[in-house]
């Protein structure tokens, strides 16, 4: 069970440039088509996240298997938290200044912006467990976080079964709080380490507790099913997102959460991966799997950075080459920004790229 899986590996680059995809809206605006095409590449690559998480438990429950699972979980918190830290003193300063910038030129005072802003990324709620006071993005390693200590409660009072049948009705709350909310909805928000990540993560951990390990002559049935649980998520954020509200199919670009297929999705591409260990061996995918993370956690300022490209363009008349650079160039400036950003503080030492991202940490290494 503890061999190394080159197919998830490889998976993991895959995963965030489809996260980064999601983000940049490549298509956005190009007309009908182009929106159509662009909300298939938002639908399809909502598995990205989920990924993620369920791989985050499978080897939780690999790594534990014969020892404590909170002294593993003590070493994954740290190893989170850092990099949670890393991405905060990353974007905090980026977005602080965005926003007080903003403030300001509506005529508030800037001490007040400052302070107002600073109160905000200070949110101990925020800040701590959603994990979106800074950035939106960010929101994903506490929720990591969350969810694996509550698996690891279940596996340390001897019930590790239970965690997923515990985990179904929280997520069926957060679907009905996303894309959902327009139908039913939730008082609170839901995109969270108990309402989401508790039911990928706990998944995840599962499938490593009970073996599941299809084998290859499965996989052609396995890549059947991701196509299909493809095809009906697809469906069904096109009956949220249009048919529903009586909208026409393209008009605008519906950004979908997550859905009652994702699971099926998540799930179908996992085990195809878990079919196909050695897939992608023989590319450099694998190797580029270890900067996953960092692209992750990086891109959200890059993200911004390259959003002012263009609206400085925009600004300066030059409408036309800002749409060009934006439908043509977004999405891959942000993956090499963030990989090059990700890439120069492991050169700093201010992160260390497989290991802790404390900030300073590599620092007491010595040279």
């Amino acid at each position: 069970m503890a061999d190394r899986v080159r197919s998830l590996d490889a998976m993991r680059i895959v995963a965030v440039v489809f996260v980064v995809l999601i983000h940049t809206d490549p298509l956005q605006g190009v007309g009908a088509a182009g929106n159509a095409v662009n909300f298939g590449i938002k639908t399809t690559a909502r598995f990205a996240v989920p990924f993620f998480f369920v791989t985050s438990g499978y080897f939780f429950a690999v790594k534990t298997t014969d020892r404590d699972p909170r002294a593993y979980l003590t070493r994954r918190a740290v190893t989170i938290g850092s990099l949670y830290a890393f991405g905060l003193a990353l974007a905090a300063p980026a977005f602080l200044g965005g926003r007080v910038a903003s403030d300001a030129a509506d005529g508030r005072s800037l001490g007040s912006a400052v302070a107002a802003r600073a109160a905000e990324f200070l949110d101990p709620v925020e800040l701590l467990y959603y994990g979106t006071s800074v950035s939106e993005v960010l929101w994903f390693l506490p929720a990591l976080l969350v969810a694996l200590a509550l698996v690891a409660g279940f596996a340390a009072v001897g019930a590790p079964r239970a965690a997923l049948p515990a985990a179904v009705p929280f997520h069926v709350v957060g679907l009905l709080g996303t894309s959902y909310a327009p139908l039913v909805g939730v008082p609170f928000e839901v995109r969270d380490g108990l309402f989401f990540g508790f039911f990928y993560v706990s998944l995840g951990y599962a499938i490593a507790r009970r073996g599941w390990r299809p084998a290859p002559e499965r996989s052609g049935t396995l890549l059947a099913l991701v196509g299909g649980f493809a095809a009906l998520q697809f469906a069904e954020f096109a009956l949220l997102g249009y048919l529903l509200r009586g909208a026409a199919f393209g008009s605008y670009v519906f950004a979908p959460s997550y859905g009652v297929a994702t699971a099926g999705l998540t799930l179908s591409v996992f085990l195809f991966l878990l079919s196909r260990p050695s897939l992608g061996a023989d590319t450099p995918l694998p190797s580029w799997g270890a900067y996953a993370v960092g692209i992750y956690v990086t891109h959200p300022v890059v993200l911004a950075a390259v959003r002012g490209v263009r609206d400085a363009l925009a600004a300066s008349g030059h409408e036309t080459g800002a749409a060009v650079f934006w439908h043509l160039g977004a999405t891959p400036s942000v993956l090499l920004g963030a990989l090059g950003l990700y890439l120069l503080a492991h050169r700093l030492r201010i992160v260390e790229i497989g290991g802790t991202h404390f900030p300073g940490a590599p620092l007491l290494r010595s040279r």
